[in-house]
């Protein structure tokens, strides 16, 4: 059953600990710019939109996702999802005692084959999944999860304040062309010493930092239909072309494309 409107969170919360078997699922369409804000679950959840763009984040970092992914959320780990634009969510909560479940967050593809195990799981009682046909999709379902490939949407969070303001100032206005150097000025640090702190805390340069935030940023634009030239200009891109070889990169298509297809399995 899919829920026109969110179920209140206790009532969820509920639900999911007293679950009668290994998958729970969870259909429900959110509204644009709806904010669960931070909470956790007993169980690992699968987090996977048919339709719109969201945020998931955590306090170690964010990760986009776009129609045809998902994303793994560990059981117990702190995280708040944001919708920035009308989403079909189906999730599945998986008991973290199923094998191979994953330790942290990642985006993954979501294949043809997968789409559907999705699909039919979330049309099963709880219970049906604890044996027969419902455990076998399920022994498939995490089959094709660990054979996914994890995909580079995610913008790691650094700890050091000075670096926080810088991010969050990034986030608010990608397009910025401050370099550490100004930056430095802002926050009352060296630019050595913040390009240093930025390597250790994110595993990224600032550069690479930056330039991701601006392909997460441009992620719900283009899901609104802005026009890629514009959408390349408002999140700070030199060049179209330039935007769409980091899109390409990270997603193996181009925007236009990736956008104007219908989901997969479709």
């Amino acid at each position: 059953m899919t829920h026109a409107t969110p179920l209140p969170r206790d009532e969820l919360q509920r639900r999911i600990e007293s679950a009668p078997g290994p998958v729970q699922p969870y259909a429900c369409d959110y509204p644009a710019g709806w904010d669960t804000g931070l909470h956790h679950h007993v169980r690992t959840q699968l987090v996977f939109a048919t339709h719109g763009v969201m945020t998931v984040s955590t306090p170690a970092g964010r990760w986009m996702v776009p129609p045809q992914l998902a994303v793994w959320i560990p059981a117990r780990q702190e995280h708040a999802l944001l919708m920035h634009r009308a989403v079909k969510l189906r999730t599945l909560y998986l008991d973290e005692r199923l094998p191979g479940l994953p330790t942290q967050p990642r985006v993954i593809n979501v294949s043809p084959l997968l789409r559907e195990l999705i699909l039919r799981l979330m049309e099963l009682p709880a219970e049906t999944t604890a044996h027969g046909v419902g455990a076998r999709l399920v022994a498939v379902l995490l089959d094709e999860l660990h054979e996914g490939p994890t995909l580079p949407l995610h913008l790691p969070e650094p700890h050091d304040p000075a670096l926080r303001r810088i991010c969050d100032a990034l986030r608010d206005d990608p397009a910025n062309r401050d370099d550490l150097t100004t930056w430095g000025r802002t926050v009352g640090a060296s630019p050595r010493t913040l390009a240093r702190r930025f390597q250790a805390q994110t595993g990224m340069g600032f550069a690479a930092w930056r330039q991701q935030a601006r392909l997460l940023a441009a992620l719900p634009l283009l899901a609104e239909g802005h026009s890629v030239t514009a959408v390349a200009q408002e999140v700070g891109y030199e060049s179209t072309s330039a935007f769409i070889a980091a899109f390409r990169r990270s997603l193996g298509t181009s925007p236009g494309r990736y956008f104007s297809r219908p989901p997969e399995g479709a």
